[in-house]
């Protein structure tokens, strides 16, 4: 029974998330139902909630159910029906986006709450601002999509033969990146050349810092000039262009 129900969810694409949303539990709480001998077994109420998805009146009907487009359209309009209000009011408006997306988007948020919830550690609520870090940098740095791309044909999720973005950099990037998880899994590099190379990283990272520091100083600098020549005693809406004109010209004078 439990594994042609498993079979059933799979089949129709309703995730754990997606039933954890529904069922008004946490996706551990599913995975934790899913893995009892019997639906019986189940609180009442997200029984008689599965029983409706799978629009059947008691347990023994899971063995008998046919995967139709009727029932599939069924479970799919009552699984996004469940979902489409499980935000907080206000949280977060969804106007403007494609009713897949708000999908998508629903479902990051309800995983990313649920990570915090359970934290007891601080771990995921680190995560949790890494992945913040990550998304601002996304539209700078090319290869994080192809780093997204990489896990998601890693764990399953896509066909390791999708490529949506630059083709050839991506081709390339996973294949490298894929040598490189080969030789951390395998211990392949001497601690020596590891710790060489962490050291570079590590130097490469502060010198970043250090020149976009001396750009904001030599900015800063620019900025005072400008407002000394032009009269003006601080930067505001009104004098914003000519400030910056002025800065142009101030630079290029350097050069």
């Amino acid at each position: 029974m439990m594994k042609r129900l498993n079979e059933i969810l799979s089949e129709i694409g309703i995730s754990k998330v997606k039933l954890a949303k529904y069922l008004g539990v946490s996706r551990q709480m599913v995975y934790n139902y899913l893995e009892m001998d019997d639906v019986n077994l189940w609180p009442l109420e997200k029984k008689m909630k599965l029983f409706n998805l799978l629009e059947i009146k008691s347990a023994d009907d899971i063995e008998n159910i046919e995967i139709t487009s009727d029932f599939i359209k069924h479970a799919s309009n009552l699984i996004n029906e469940d979902n489409s209000n499980v935000l907080e009011k206000g949280s977060v408006n969804f106007n403007g986006l494609k009713q897949k997306d708000q999908e998508t988007l629903n479902d990051i948020l309800f995983l990313l709450k649920e990570m915090l919830m359970d934290d007891d550690s601080s771990e995921s609520s680190t995560i949790c601002k890494y992945l913040y870090y990550f998304l601002q940098t996304i539209d700078n740095m090319p290869e994080i999509k192809y780093m997204l791309a990489y896990v998601a044909k890693t764990t399953g999720f896509i066909s390791p033969d999708e490529f949506l973005f630059e083709k050839d950099n991506q081709f390339n990037f996973e294949s490298i990146l894929f040598s490189a998880m080969v030789l951390y899994r395998n211990g392949g590099a001497s601690q020596s050349k590891i710790i060489e190379q962490h050291k570079k990283f590590v130097a490469e990272i502060e010198y970043k810092a250090e020149e976009a520091l001396s750009r904001t100083q030599e900015l800063n600098s620019a900025k005072i000039q400008a407002l000394r020549e032009l009269g003006y005693t601080e930067l505001n809406e009104s004098n914003y262009p000519e400030v910056v004109e002025k800065m142009a010209e101030i630079q290029s004078r350097r050069i």
